[in-house]
């Protein structure tokens, strides 16, 4: 897909999209959680948009393994926050929750994407958003975020997660969405060992051959911690190095903490592909 509608805009994705995250909670596995700190979060995602971010991607509830779920009534007054703030900044804006009331304040106060670690699956979901013009990020992820580590396991990974999303973006269909809304994210780390993740990277190029755009989140994880052995604040040239992989593998779009250093990387690639 070369063109994806996302809310007010229309991306043109002949070239990646840099996604900014703008981590709005509490316990964010990389530790950069901004305690719903709306202040420090626009000075966070003013510098990302500066460096380059072509989206930003806000979440307020943590979803790395382990974690607790956020009261609703938080999340709506943190992401809300944010896009009044900044839904005037020609930027897309992009809502990282699984909860419909979230999706729906989203929608009202003027975001363009949600990115559901659940794709769309939890009641009232998929009708919170289908009427809209947003685009929709379907991710997998085995189990849910609490357990999701706890012992995941695979036949056939690649094929595996590939028939869960096609299964999604049939729903999705057939409940009024336009394709060109759809995004595709493979779910790496969520609820997958490291011989998972890497097959899943290996093979990316996969989930895009059906003509939708693929989102990489490779960003700091512990599948980049498990090969060079540091820690996650010192995986940002492996960061880097993966989303750059994820791009030649066919990712129309990249999830990063490290927007200068991604775009630094791949407007060399650029400059000879």
């Amino acid at each position: 897909m070369s063109i994806l509608q996302c809310g007010r805009f229309r991306l043109d994705l002949t070239q990646p999209k840099v996604m900014a995250i703008i981590n709005l909670t509490d316990d964010s596995f990389t530790g950069d959680g901004l305690h719903g700190d709306l202040s420090a979060a626009l000075r966070r995602a003013e510098r990302a948009v500066e460096e380059g971010a072509d989206m930003l991607d806000i979440g307020a509830e943590s979803s790395r393994p382990g974690a607790a779920p956020v009261a609703e009534t938080q999340e709506l007054e943190r992401v809300v926050g944010f896009i009044e703030r900044t839904r005037d900044w020609n930027v897309p804006l992009s809502i990282d929750t699984l909860k419909p009331a979230v999706m729906r304040a989203a929608v009202a106060a003027g975001a363009d994407m949600i990115n559901d670690i659940n794709a769309f699956r939890t009641p009232g979901a998929l009708e919170a958003v289908a009427d809209s013009a947003l685009g929709l990020c379907v991710m997998h992820m085995q189990g849910e975020p609490r357990t999701m580590q706890d012992d995941p396991r695979y036949e056939d990974v690649v094929g595996e997660v590939a028939a869960f999303l096609e299964e999604r973006v049939q729903a999705l269909v057939a409940g009024g969405v336009a394709r060109e809304r759809i995004v595709l994210d493979p779910g790496f780390g969520f609820g997958k060992r490291t011989v998972h993740n890497y097959a899943l990277l290996r093979d990316l190029a996969s989930f895009g051959e059906g003509g939708l755009a693929v989102l990489a989140g490779l960003s700091r994880k512990s599948m980049l911690g498990a090969v060079t052995g540091k820690p996650v604040e010192e995986r940002m040239p492996a960061s880097v190095a993966a989303a750059l992989i994820a791009v030649q593998r066919g990712a129309a779009i990249v999830r990063v903490h490290d927007v200068a250093a991604t775009c630094d990387a791949l407007k060399v690639w650029q400059a000879v592909s």
